[in-house]
């Protein structure tokens, strides 16, 4: 479900200590999916790991349903950041480019659509690949001055070349 709001900010325009507030709670939301995308194109474990709350829940199974696969829930940020690190170190190069950002935050809660376009590279065979457009559903809690994902949905819209041979 998209964030569909008619506007970006809820804050007084006349509150500049609130709209400081939401404008860095909003900074702060958007990078937690950053760090998730770019945690995974440098395989650099703190950062990725850096995304998620400690019982977060990935689930990529609405977009692998699209070629025909069927990857687990993944749970929990040590066994998310595991797994993809596994699956993609040393085999599969990415890119993640994120826009279209939405956000609404309720306290110390948020949630955040966005389109994200992942390609995949086979480090061996770089003509093997797989180019993604994913709508990413996600809700997120407050941890201290940054946000951390709880709950991550990816869709998928389209997609081009081979999933399989990225995925399995």
């Amino acid at each position: 479900m998209d964030v569909t709001r008619d506007r970006a900010l809820t804050a007084p325009a006349d509150d500049t200590a609130a709209v400081v507030a939401e404008l860095r709670d909003r900074a702060e939301i958007t990078d937690a999916l950053y760090r998730f995308g770019l945690g995974q194109d440098l395989k650099d474990r703190e950062l990725f790991a850096s995304a998620f709350a400690a019982d977060a829940e990935l689930d990529f199974r609405p977009a692998a349903a699209k070629w025909g696969g069927e990857p687990p829930l993944m749970t929990g940020r040590e066994f998310i950041v595991d797994t993809i690190l596994a699956m993609f170190t040393g085999r599969v190069d990415t890119t993640h480019q994120v826009t279209n950002p939405r956000i609404v935050v309720d306290g110390d809660t948020a949630r955040l659509t966005a389109l994200v376009e992942a390609q995949h590279l086979l480090v061996a065979d770089p003509a093997t690949h797989a180019l993604l457009k994913n709508p990413y559903d996600v809700e997120l809690v407050r941890d201290g001055d940054r946000w951390v994902i709880r709950r991550l949905r990816i869709d998928n819209t389209w997609f081009t070349g081979d999933p399989t041979a990225i995925f399995g």
